[in-house]
């Protein structure tokens, strides 16, 4: 049975120009049905459509909205904002040791959503003025809301609607929280690849960790903090979606990078472990990041240390 996640069905961009395209309600129906997800089926079956059968963008955003604001508590409660910077912070410090320009440097938010972690990197200054922050994504309604809140807060941050791959300014650094597991097959070492080609020096994505007990934890904590079933529902099978450590270093093994996972499966406990980063260095960055990070260094691991701790 393909897991397929209704947030990713009831809304489409065209990927090059970013214009909404129309979504059938009774397309993504039978898609659910056929994938063997009735109650998906039927939650997207009680949403609001025009005469022609196509699903009520207005409908479709605001039920949208509704829902990432209430992930923003998944990403308050398991401080993703400190996590990040735990692994941004001394991999900023490797670039201005290795590149000895003064900046400013940029980080970019790929599929940003609401931008609760820029908003947040801009509230708490973590990262230092010299690095510029940038949220983008491919849902208008999304970057919209993000950009009325960084307003409405009087945040040092833009968002961006579009690729994040196409914009006009070189990334320093790419980051993500919760994307990964949305790329299937091919499309998950395009993701890396694009970063690879670009002139970005290092990516950083946080993502489900894929242990026995992500879908329990997902479903609790769903069932106790979302409102609405389509987010219950969707968490849990984002958790089911998610890579394995092996996975994603695999997609990972781009030319020009070195792609290192921090605390792999193996290694952490699976009642603590929620998610946990992938991160692509370019060589010449791996040892100047090691000595950044001092003790924790030990925690990141390469494809080849996780295959022989396999054999």
């Amino acid at each position: 049975m393909h897991l397929l996640e209704i947030s990713d069905l009831i809304t489409a961009v065209d990927p090059h120009s970013g214009d909404r395209l129309p979504v059938r309600r009774t397309a993504v129906v039978q898609q659910l049905r056929e994938s063997g997800d009735e109650r998906a089926a039927r939650l997207v079956a009680g949403l609001p459509t025009d005469q022609a059968g196509v699903l009520d963008p207005h409908a479709v955003d605001r039920l949208l909205i509704g829902v990432h604001t209430e992930l923003q508590r998944l990403s308050e409660e398991l401080r993703i904002g400190e996590r990040l910077v735990h692994i941004l912070g001394p991999l900023f410090t490797a670039i201005r040791e290795t590149t000895g320009q003064p900046g400013p440097y940029r980080l970019v938010d790929v599929g940003c959503g609401l931008g609760y972690l820029v908003r947040w990197l801009a509230a708490t200054r973590a990262l230092g003025a010299d690095v510029e922050l940038v949220g983008v994504d491919l849902d208008a309604a999304l970057v919209g809301e993000a950009d009325r809140l960084a307003r409405e807060e009087r945040l040092g941050c833009r968002f961006v609607h579009g690729n994040a791959f196409d914009l006009p300014e070189a990334a320093t650094v790419y980051v993500s929280t919760g994307v990964l597991h949305h790329f299937r097959g091919s499309a998950l070492t395009d993701f890396f690849h694009a970063q690879a080609v670009s002139e970005a020096h290092a990516f950083c994505h946080f993502d489900i960790a894929a242990t026995r007990l992500a879908p329990v934890g997902a479903w609790v904590f769903h069932r106790a903090r979302m409102r609405h079933p389509l987010g219950r529902h969707d968490g849990v099978v984002s958790a089911r979606r998610a890579h394995s450590d092996e996975s994603l270093l695999n997609a990972a093994a781009v030319p020009g990078i070195r792609a290192l996972l921090y605390e792999p499966r193996g290694s952490a406990n699976p009642f603590c472990t929620t998610l946990r980063p992938i991160i692509g260095v370019r060589p010449r960055l791996e040892e100047p990041f090691r000595r950044a990070l001092g003790r924790n260094a030990r925690r990141l691991v390469g494809g080849e240390h996780l295959a022989e701790a396999g054999r």
